[in-house]
């Protein structure tokens, strides 16, 4: 990635999201909370997302045209890429009107460069000559997310979320103080508010932690948190509708929670399993299993396979809900790995405990799972990482299994 030095001001980028933008009033308000910070006596580089369910009309309108077949995915990137090119015109009109200097600018304008996967590219550089020519002319630039263009020429989409990492991106690219998120949450909290009323703001929180918690389902882009890390670019999560503190997100070695062995408690509530029974053990099963898998775009996550008995085995996995019909048939239809049955399970949940300070320090499965077990929820699977310590639950048990493990590691207090 190009970083360019610069004599400039002090840059600093915000990014808004869709639920920021979603009318002419929300816009107007944004404009004001962007010349406020512009008149901190800082540069401003704005990135926005697409208005509202703008995104999913413009799905569901694709859908209906495509009459039953699957769009086709370069065509796919260039219609969906069009919603945060309205966002960004809006934005800077919203900004004139008040008064401010300011321009729009596509992915490709703003020097965005991605390879050529379309539906989730990854940015492969930034020249950032544009935005600082602007910069230079005393300008706020306002700038489409989640697109950029493929050496090709074609126009890509980075994902879902992939404004977030547009935003953190440019950051590293201008050489940024920081990178500013706001979205209609004030910041992360210690779990899902709207899981327990226990629930507490974190005023920071370290990459490894939070990148663990967006993986696991806390409402943050993975891939923009691992920038961040990546390049040291600290991240401020905070609401777009109050003034109130949000959370930073760092790389330092002292945080408040520094003490806190465990900072949250992460929920994934869109999870399933497969269950491949009677398999022929031999050296490769899981290789010959997983990759028709890889190779189609299913992610894998929570791997047990069991031990050995009578030459087979039993391998089991979790997908996202939305992959499971499509990954049990990609099994059934791969001839290399010989089987009895494969069986699906649906409406489970991830439940996860995240915390750096678990790490090399012993007795904190053995809570979790005591807690679990007083409150009757039972665990389906279990895996582990250094600072992470996740379980497969039933679905209709995340609530009670969040409320007792928020008490039981007493999340609700700072320290």
């Amino acid at each position: 990635m190009t970083i360019n030095g610069s004599d400039a001001r002090p840059v600093v980028v915000q990014k808004y999201g869709g639920s920021s933008l979603a009318d002419a009033e929300h816009i107007h308000n944004v404009a004001a909370r962007i010349q406020l910070r512009r008149d901190d006596g800082v540069d401003v580089i704005v990135v926005v997302s697409a208005m509202g369910d703008s995104t999913d009309e413009l799905i569901s309108l694709s859908e209906a045209v495509a009459g039953g077949t699957q769009p086709d995915a370069r065509e796919m990137d260039t219609l969906l890429s069009t919603g945060e090119l309205v966002s960004s015109t809006l934005m800077a009109m919203a900004l004139k009107a008040r008064g401010c200097d300011s321009i729009s600018l596509s992915g490709i304008q703003a020097g965005i460069k991605t390879d050529a996967v379309h539906g989730s590219a990854r940015i492969a550089d930034i020249n950032t000559d544009r935005i600082r020519t602007e910069l230079d002319k005393g300008r706020i630039v306002i700038v489409a997310g989640f697109q950029g263009l493929a050496e090709s020429g074609d126009i890509t989409t980075l994902g879902r979320g992939g404004s977030d990492t547009t935003a953190v991106a440019l950051a590293v690219a201008v050489d940024a103080e920081r990178c500013e998120i706001y979205t209609d949450v004030d910041g992360i909290y210690t779990t899902d508010p709207r899981l327990t009323d226990k629930a507490r703001k974190l005023s920071e929180i370290g990459f490894d932690e939070m990148l663990e918690m967006a993986v696991l389902g806390a409402k943050m882009n993975p891939r923009s948190i691992e920038l961040g890390a990546v390049y040291d670019m600290p991240v401020y999560v905070a609401s777009s509708f109050s003034s109130e503190p949000g959370t930073l997100i760092h790389g330092g070695d002292q945080t408040m929670e520094v003490r806190k062995a465990v900072t949250g408690i992460a929920v994934d509530s869109n999870v399933a399993k497969i269950t491949v029974r009677g398999v022929v053990d031999r050296p490769g099963v899981a290789a010959g299993l997983l990759k028709p898998l890889a190779d189609e775009g299913v992610s894998v996550d929570v791997i047990v396979q069991n031990t050995s008995s009578d030459g087979t085995t039993d391998f089991t996995f979790t997908v996202g809900q939305a992959s499971v019909v499509k990954a049990a048939q990609l099994i059934e239809d791969q001839s290399v790995i010989e089987y009895a049955e494969v069986i699906t399970g649906s409406n489970l949940a991830k439940v996860s405990i995240v915390g750096t300070g678990m790490e090399n320090a012993p007795g904190y499965a053995a809570r979790m799972f005591s807690t679990l077990s007083e409150a009757k929820v039972n665990i389906d699977m279990i895996t582990t990482s250094e600072i992470r310590i996740t379980t497969i639950i039933d679905r209709e048990q995340v609530q009670k299994a969040v409320q007792s493990l928020h008490d039981a590691f007493e999340l609700e207090k700072s320290q």
